[in-house]
């Protein structure tokens, strides 16, 4: 019979039943063989804490009584055994010193005696216990013994397997770098949470990872991503925390309150982006935050959607903080993604083309550059300006594309002009910051312009104050001065719109300063615009750099401006944009006529050597 028994439980543990269901089932046939007795089976933690695993004749809270007592040598005949290690006869439970604890009204009714033997393991250590109640005060008869230690071998396999399956479990849904849960685990937790719940997911991505991977090493890079998970761990204790894998990170909240997010999204601000030592070098952890609330009739997929939209707004626009998902945001990004869908197209299309703003002396009003501006023209043959499509330049890839077709563009225009005989001087190209990510600047710029016979000399690069002074790592600061190193002139764009900060200046210098459009528009008597115009006016004339008033709109702007020293200005009180093919007679008509000899005499040299090159390129073909 003990055999039948054996079989059967054997079989259960083999075909992977749960660890519940085979206790229970082992505890039943052991009271069928043994219709005087009623079968327990506890178990003991890594703390050396009992818990009850299966108890079917038992009362629950008889079961109950027993969960997180931590086991020693007077704790009732379980932990006794689990204490002592042998197993443990107990004749008389109301009399006995080690129930002392426990009150005789909270034992079942009928239950006089115990004896329980301790479930050890492969290894030694004690996995549980294995128990008979009997009704009346006594023993266990030697055959309760024997069917007793037939099963307690049953036990331990059915235990030592289930651990087993647990350890893989947690293998299988834990990071193997930071410890904590994995993008398995994550997608198991989301999927249980109700769409009409009270939750929120907050989505966190590691900045410039690869920075630090390609500047000291993936050996610093995996400390970094550690010491990440390290911190954000430990100011979320109250919340499940996850890596989902490379820079991300997920936390699931138990609230749908924005000012409950807002804190959390602060408590992890503050605790990572902090100076951390990876690999020996000084790293200055930051993390930037989007999260989404749980809402009704919002699937959790759309959650999670709207989570990463929430992140990737954060990324663009408020890098190092946080973003709350809201319609807003989804709109804006659906205009961005329209946008660059339209510029993309454009771009394959052939149909984005460079417009040119002329930049005029204030005192004679004669043009002496033009800054170059993109147009894309629809398929209908309409012109839309840049600023309905300017969003598309926030996608690195469209933005280099654009970019590398407008000084493709203006390289053939101004070489096409120089031939003609047309004075002109320089030319704007704006960069964005895509663009400065880029290994290939200076090297596409220069070979543009060597190709059409244009000296760089005409090339003013414009950088908006955002860009230029974005990068903590000083990356972009690198690379400007990098391009004036290649004889390229820098001019900062939309000055005192950005992080100003004048000691960059000072760092990393640059030839020209655009005073932005929205200081001019405030250069009214007694408005404060006027002294921060004057300011900056006074500072570029003290550091030898050249001034470029943007959006004048007013003859009496353009005369403060140049009473007040500014000499260059541009503005539709002077010229809007105009086509390639209406500038050259605007150049000829209005551009500035006394340049310098020697800039003319470069020029024609540049050209005349261009036609050689060109010429000699045939005669080799």
């Amino acid at each position: 019979m003990l055999i039948g028994l054996q079989n059967l439980i054997l079989k259960m543990i083999a075909q992977g039943d749960s660890l519940d269901e085979t206790l229970i089932r082992l505890c039943l046939e052991v009271e069928r063989l043994l219709p005087s007795a009623y079968a327990s089976i506890l178990t003991v933690d890594d703390s050396d804490c009992l818990h009850p695993a299966a108890a079917p004749s038992l009362p629950a809270t008889f079961a109950a009584a027993f969960d997180g007592l931590k086991i020693g040598p007077a704790v009732g005949a379980c932990g006794s055994a689990a204490f002592l290690q042998k197993a443990v006869a107990v004749l008389d439970i109301e009399h006995d010193p080690r129930w002392v604890s426990f009150p005789s009204s909270d034992l079942p009714m009928g239950v006089r005696a115990c004896f329980s033997t301790p479930i050890s393991g492969s290894k030694g250590r004690v996995l549980g216990t294995f128990a008979l109640y009997f009704p009346e005060c006594r023993g266990p008869t030697p055959l309760e013994q024997s069917i007793v230690e037939g099963c307690i071998p049953l036990a331990m396999i059915a235990l030592e397997r289930n651990d087993r399956v647990l350890e893989r479990q947690r293998l299988a849904f834990t990071d193997v770098l930071t410890g904590l849960p994995n993008r398995a685990k994550f997608n198991e937790v989301l999927s249980t949470l109700h769409e009409d719940g009270v939750w929120s997911l907050v989505l966190i991505d590691l900045d410039d990872l690869k920075t630090v991977n390609d500047t000291f090493g993936h050996t610093a890079g995996d400390e970094a991503i550690f010491m990440t998970a390290s911190r954000l761990a430990a100011a979320t204790a109250s919340h499940q925390a996850f890596r989902l894998g490379g820079d991300e990170y997920a936390v699931l909240v138990d609230t749908t309150d924005p000012l409950t997010l807002e804190l959390v999204a602060n408590d992890i601000l503050s605790q990572v982006n902090q100076p951390a030592t990876c690999d020996g070098h000084l790293v200055f952890l930051t993390v930037t935050i989007g999260m989404a609330q749980c809402a009704r009739g919002v699937s959790t997929s759309q959650v999670r959607r709207n989570a990463d939209i929430a992140l990737y707004h954060a990324k663009e626009t408020r890098r190092g903080g946080h973003v709350i998902f809201d319609a807003t945001i989804a709109s804006a990004m659906s205009r961005r993604s329209k946008a660059i869908e339209l510029v993309a197209a454009a771009l394959k299309d052939n149909r984005i083309e460079a417009w040119y703003q002329p930049i005029v002396r204030l005192d004679t009003e004669e043009i002496v550059g033009v800054e170059a501006l993109a147009r894309l023209r629809s398929p209908d043959g309409t012109i839309i300006p840049a600023a309905q499509f300017h969003e598309a330049t926030t996608d690195f890839r469209v933005a280099s594309a654009l970019t590398r077709q407008m000084i493709r563009q203006v390289a053939a225009d101004v070489g096409q002009w120089l031939r003609q005989g047309i004075p002109f001087q320089h030319v704007g190209i704006n960069l964005s910051a895509a663009d400065l990510a880029c290994s290939d600047l200076p090297d596409s710029l220069l070979e543009a312009f060597e190709s059409e016979g244009v000296s760089p000399s005409h090339a003013i690069l414009e950088v908006t104050e955002s860009v230029y002074l974005g990068g903590r790592d000083q990356k972009v600061q690198k690379r400007i001065a990098s391009l004036r190193d290649a004889g390229l002139k820098i001019a900062l764009d939309d000055f005192g719109t950005g992080f100003a900060s004048l000691t960059h200046l000072l760092t990393v210098p640059v030839d020209v300063i655009k005073i932005d459009k929205s200081f001019v528009d405030r250069l009214g008597p007694g408005d404060v615009g006027r002294l921060v115009v004057e300011g900056l006016l006074h500072i570029a004339q003290g550091l030898g750099v050249k001034v470029v008033a943007e959006g004048i709109e007013t003859k009496e702007q353009a005369e403060f401006l140049l009473t007040q020293g500014c000499r260059l200005g541009q503005g539709y009180h002077f010229f809007k944009a105009v086509s390639p093919e209406a500038m050259p007679q605007l150049l000829m008509s209005r551009g500035q006529k006394d340049l310098k000899m020697d800039d003319l005499r470069a020029t024609l040299q540049s050209l005349r050597d261009s036609e050689v090159n060109v010429e000699g390129k045939k005669r080799s073909v």
